[in-house]
């Protein structure tokens, strides 16, 4: 059955519908690369913090191997830039900074405000933050709606890349939704963080999430009202 664990959004990192607009004007993200890691590595995004997963869609970690103890089955761990730093064990829910999937189990995530896109090149497009010492496969597929998924290949332990260019996807795909499970084959089938240990999941070649007309009209609305209450001051 599925977790029911609190799922949570990185609201503190989504934008406001003003910057939303900026963003849709502009034609794409502000250019900010920065290198995010942890303990076990990373690599530089180039639009900063905002390329990472902001909501959790899903997250069954209970399949028909072992699953994680209930200190490891936060699932909005996996929100937001990396933060791990070697924890062993969490005994407490706070010190978890990874979510673990599950011998077999999975995880959906989404990007709000930016989207994944291929690069055009065989540079790493989608970066996979897996933590711990137990080496485990996980199956990474991609989604521009949540309904028909893309597989695009494993990681293989620790933090690695994906390339989604070299399953066919480009520099025109929009992916929103990426789904991570766990190979029940590979590493420890027990312990308290059973299945892949996921502490961040973050789109190298991403692009600004285009506001829904609702958002994008309430906006220029505002900008209105706004422009009026100038010209009455001034006035």
């Amino acid at each position: 059955m599925p977790s029911t664990a609190p799922f949570r959004t990185r609201s503190t990192l989504v934008k406001p519908t003003h910057v939303y607009a900026a963003l849709l004007l502009a034609g794409a993200l502000p250019a900010q690369a920065q290198f995010f890691g942890n303990s076990q590595g990373g690599t530089n995004f180039p639009q900063g913090a905002i390329s990472f997963a902001d909501a959790v869609v899903a997250f069954n970690p209970v399949v028909s191997g072992n699953s994680p103890s209930v200190p490891h089955q936060v699932p909005g761990s996996a929100l937001g830039v990396p933060n791990y730093a070697n924890q062993s064990n969490c005994t407490h829910t706070p010190q978890c900074t990874f979510v673990s999937l599950g011998q077999g189990g999975s995880l959906t995530l989404q990007f709000t405000d930016n989207l994944l896109t291929g690069s055009g090149n065989s540079q790493l497009d989608l970066w996979i933050f897996e933590v711990g010492t137990d080496v485990e496969d996980t199956s990474v597929e991609i989604s521009s709606d949540g309904q028909q998924w893309f597989a695009v290949g494993k990681v293989s332990g620790s933090t690695r890349g994906v390339d989604i260019d070299a399953y066919g996807h480009g520099i025109h795909s929009r992916y929103a939704f990426v789904r991570l499970t766990d190979d029940p084959l590979e590493g420890s089938s027990s312990g308290h963080s059973a299945g892949a240990d996921i502490d961040a999941v973050g789109a190298i070649s991403s692009v600004a999430a285009v506001p829904e007309p609702a958002t994008w009209a309430l906006w220029l609305a505002g900008s209105a009202w706004l422009a009026r209450r100038t010209r009455a001051r001034r006035g």
